[in-house]
C-alpha cells in the first residue's frame, strides 16, 4: 500500500493522525536536520502498523510518500 504522510518534525508529541485512507499527518519529536525525523516517521509508523515500511519518496520534504508492506 502507497500513502502520503505530512510531517510535522520537532513537535512535543508523536503521533499518527489519519486524514483519508491513503493520507496521514505524523508528528515526531526528532528534528528535521540529517534525516533525524524521516527515521522517527520510519520508526513510528512501523509500530503503529505493524508491518515493513519504506521512504519511497520525499526524503527533504515534509511531504513523504511511503510504501507499506503487508
Amino acid at each position: 500500500m502507497i500513502i502520503t504522510v505530512d510531517v510535522k518534525p520537532g513537535q512535543r508529541e508523536e503521533s499518527v493522525q489519519k486524514i483519508s485512507e491513503d493520507h496521514l499527518v505524523v508528528k515526531v519529536k526528532a528534528p528535521a536536520s540529517k534525516g533525524k525525523a524521516n527515521r522517527a516517521v520510519i520508526k513510528l509508523l512501523k509500530h503503529h502498523f505493524g508491518c515493513q515500511v519504506f521512504l519511497v519518496s520525499g526524503h527533504t520534504s515534509s511531504r513523504k510518500i511511503i510504501e507499506i508492506e503487508e
